[in-house]
């Protein structure tokens, strides 16, 4: 079980807040903001309505090879490493493990190698048990911290993020940049993808605006997430689109842990948002929180309307968490 530092147990009379509570973000907005003024006299952001997309069938098996390396994060790092994980593994033949890391407490696994039927680098990042994982963020103490800049060179100091995300991310972050230049100097790999589930995916959202920041330019930088909760303020999220410009979040149906931290609690989605509604209907929702039908804000519009199965799949007939490694 992934335990998260400075988290603290939600209150009760939560659920109700995330239910009643309008939207309200930082004093400056966004791309795809507009402001009106509330009835109290304060400034209350709007998000403009974006278009959604239908992918075809073809682009939803794009991301297949994504989804069974997040499936792999939640196997044995033993089995990982000889890349023995059963489907998850035997789908993306040939990868060649050369790093595992994490304690699976305190620090979600993960591991780092090198994926030759694309000369990429992996990175893949575990998630944690979904019903506690919600209780824990859906809490109105949740603590905001500023990005370290030493990893995050130029970051603004008001792009903060859930310090229990950011902890997590920073405990991992400089060995995996180190694996992966020594990958990008052996194998020659000019990309890198990363990828995670829940937890995992916060992490990763992290990681890919990290080695945006960290690896030269000439390498390119992709993250796919799945069921990733909102990990920053609008600050952060403004930031990180203006950085990254290859990074999807793929949300399954009623899961709701995409629609916690709230946003009446400060916090924003970057843009990339995927929502499936079926198993041949993926919708494409472009913004950082799209409120358009089809999308994950209108589909899932408290958690009193979702459903906390939904978190582990099925993403494109797969389950993605700890009892599905095979």
């Amino acid at each position: 079980m992934v335990s998260l530092p400075y988290f603290k147990a939600p209150k009760p009379f939560l659920l109700a807040i995330l239910v009643s509570t309008p939207v309200w973000t930082s004093p400056t907005p966004g791309p795809g903001r507009t402001a009106t003024l509330s009835r109290s006299g304060g400034v209350k952001w709007d998000l403009v309505p974006r278009t959604v997309t239908t992918l075809s069938s073809e682009d939803i098996s794009s991301y297949t090879p994504f989804t069974q390396f997040a499936r792999a994060a939640y196997c044995d790092p033993a089995i990982i490493e000889n890349w023995t994980c059963g489907g998850a593994c035997d789908a993306n033949p040939g990868f060649q493990t050369t790093l595992t890391g994490g304690d699976g407490a305190d620090i979600p696994h993960f591991f780092v190698g090198y994926w030759s039927a694309q000369n990429a680098a992996v990175v893949s990042h575990e998630g944690t048990d979904p019903s506690q994982f919600l209780s824990l963020l859906i809490d109105a103490d949740i603590n905001k911290a500023s990005l370290d800049a030493s990893l995050f060179p130029g970051v603004p100091s008001d792009a903060q993020v859930h310090q229990g995300f950011r902890d997590s991310h920073q405990a991992t972050a400089s060995i995996i940049l180190s694996e992966l230049n020594n990958l990008i100097g052996s194998k020659g790999t000019t990309s890198v993808i990363v990828v995670g589930h829940s937890l995992g995916g916060a992490i990763a959202e992290l990681d890919t605006l990290f080695l945006r920041l960290n690896l030269p330019s000439s390498i390119s930088v992709r993250g796919v997430t799945y069921g990733t909760p909102r990990v920053g303020v609008p600050a952060f999220a403004d930031y990180f689109d203006s950085k990254v410009d290859n990074f999807r979040r793929i949300n399954h149906a009623l899961d709701p842990i995409p629609i916690v931290p709230g946003r009446e609690l400060g916090f924003s989605h970057v843009a990339g948002e995927i929502h499936i509604i079926g198993p041949d209907q993926w919708n494409s929702c472009s913004g950082d929180d799209d409120t358009e039908p089809g999308c994950t804000i209108s589909e899932v519009p408290n958690v009193f309307a979702s459903d906390i199965t939904d978190h582990l799949g099925p993403y494109q007939g797969e389950w993605i968490g700890t009892n599905f490694c095979n």
